[in-house]
């Protein structure tokens, strides 16, 4: 085993794991009987810190050509750091970053130093998972990142909806890591692997005019898994509880940070799948019935009930915390439709951003995605501390109250709706081109059409809480709703900068697309 290998593969990783250990100890060690501010603003900036240092060793692993870490000589790396999973990598370690400063302004807790180090430790389950290349070390990636989810969520130990949505995340948690460790168990008894690759090699060896019932057993077992973390319809039951009782910064964490990581998972699961039956052997997989049929037939179910029911249900919602964790089952429908049709192009070169357009467009929609979604909790952090809410009727005469503030909820609203030219329009845009480049016939045309105005109803909930923001009148029988709303300026800066790069990538979205494409190029 070469455990330099081993450690230039998980150098990021073993950076966020001592700097959580360097926060516990400033925190509690040094800072115990200082107050409240300073300890978060402490613990904040050594969290940040950590994650530029482990941006920095990523870039450092990857001039030094480390491609990831394998043992013997297996198709595929056990761990990987390069193509989609270096930059997701890169771009959990940002988000990270931005989540950690949102705690500066929170009094959720005085436990600031355990925050901080359990969203680092939970953020290194992140970078496991979506460099992972094997069952065992997905399924270690998963639960290092879900234990720290569900801590997050309970912090607020004042709060009783905290704890009971908590209660609730952990055992569907329980439950979903059940069936994926099922899944995974009979993946293995099928394939006789754990790597990625080998698995799929070894479903295509099988090829057969008709499906293994097993592998049908496995894969529904799998997609149920991987589909509550991705909060998809049926599996979303915990998203809203969740959303609606964690700190903000928690839940801006659970909604971006957690997102990013396991979509990057699902893409390293297609691009293993893509490699064998699309290009490797296109013509012999042409007819095979085993693994890309279900499979592409699960994921649409997943995707359709996500669009329909994630957007039908925002609309009734008063909590806006609720409405976007309804938000997030749509969106997550969005991108579950383009794995559906996920494959690369077997007429570009290998090893190239052209063969890899499929994963390209699904982590420009996941990361800007992440930025957004943290913003909007940002600014309902906010809002829910003035106001002591966090329904629809709390931002009413908001840019009265605070105007920046609500030029950035203007600016984070119409993104997620997919307005251009802010950048989640071409999100969506780059998102349903691929799967109509991919898919052919009228199925792909519907799915992308239903998508489409299922884009134009979430317009709507959207707009319900910018209309009490901008046109509503104040509630001036509440003292609270009717004075001015102050903001720490370190957050201010942040959502400022955060709507910005909102603006500045829709107007110029080559620059993300082009970041990400350079990770591939780095082959």
């Amino acid at each position: 085993m070469n455990y330099a290998q081993l450690f230039l593969a998980t150098l990021p990783e073993t950076v966020l794991e001592i700097a959580a250990l360097l926060v516990l100890v400033i925190d509690l060690g040094f800072l115990r009987k200082a107050e409240l501010k300073t300890r978060a603003l402490s613990a904040s900036l050594l969290g940040v810190l950590g994650c530029v240092v482990a941006l920095w060793a990523q870039f450092w692993s990857l001039s030094q050509g480390v491609r990831g870490f394998g043992v013997g000589d297996s198709h595929g790396l056990l761990l990987a750091n390069i193509d989609s999973a270096a930059a997701a990598q890169a771009g959990i370690l940002v988000l990270t970053g931005l989540t950690l400063l949102l705690l500066i302004d929170s009094v959720f807790t005085r436990h600031v130093g355990e925050f901080v180090a359990v969203v680092l430790m939970s953020a290194a389950g992140g970078l496991l998972i979506a460099a992972a290349q094997d069952l065992l070390i997905i399924f270690l990636g998963l639960e290092l990142l879900s234990l720290g989810l569900y801590i997050l969520t309970a912090f607020a130990k004042q709060s009783g909806r905290s704890a009971e949505s908590a209660i609730k995340y952990y055992l569907f948690g329980g439950m979903s890591a059940a069936f994926l460790l099922f899944g995974f168990s009979y993946l293995y008894g099928i394939t006789g692997s754990t790597n990625l690759d080998e698995v799929m090699h070894a479903l295509h060896r099988a090829n057969g005019p008709s499906v293994d019932p097993l592998l049908l057993v496995s894969l529904v077992m799998v997609a149920a898994g991987l589909g509550f973390k991705v909060a998809a319809v049926p599996f979303h039951l915990w998203a809203p509880d969740t959303y609606e009782g964690a700190p903000a910064p928690g839940a801006a964490f659970i909604a971006s940070v957690s997102k990013v990581a396991s979509f990057a998972l699902l893409i390293s699961i297609g691009i293993a799948g893509s490699h064998v039956f699309d290009a490797a052997n296109a013509s012999s997989a042409a007819g095979y019935a085993g693994f890309r049929g279900p499979w592409t037939v699960v994921l649409t179910v997943l995707s359709l009930g996500s669009m329909l029911f994630g957007n039908l249900a925002a609309l009734a919602q008063i909590s806006v915390r609720r409405l976007l964790a309804y938000s997030a089952v749509a969106h997550a429908g969005y991108i579950l439709l383009a794995f559906a049709y996920f494959r690369v192009d077997a007429s570009a070169a290998y090893q190239s951003a052209n063969y890899f357009r499929g994963a390209t467009a699904v982590l420009y929609y996941t990361l800007t995605y992440g930025l957004t979604t943290i913003g909007a909790f940002g600014v309902v952090g906010v809002v829910e501390r003035a106001t002591g809410s966090d329904r629809m009727d709390a931002f009413l005469g908001l840019h009265k109250r605070n105007p920046l503030l609500a030029a950035v909820l203007l600016v984070l609203f119409l993104s997620l709706a997919g307005i251009p030219p802010l950048v989640g329009f071409w999100a969506k845009f780059n998102l349903f081109g691929v799967v109509l480049g991919v898919g052919a016939g009228r199925v792909p045309f519907a799915l992308v059409a239903l998508a489409v105005a299922m884009s134009a109803v979430s317009l709507y909930y959207y707009l319900q809480v910018l209309k009490r923001a901008f046109v509503m009148p104040t509630v001036e029988d509440s003292a609270d709703r009717a004075k001015k709303i102050s903001i720490h300026p370190v957050t201010m800066v942040v959502l400022l900068g955060i709507s910005a790069a909102v603006v500045v990538m829709g107007c110029l979205p080559e620059l993300l697309q082009g970041w990400i494409e350079g990770f591939y190029l780095k082959l």
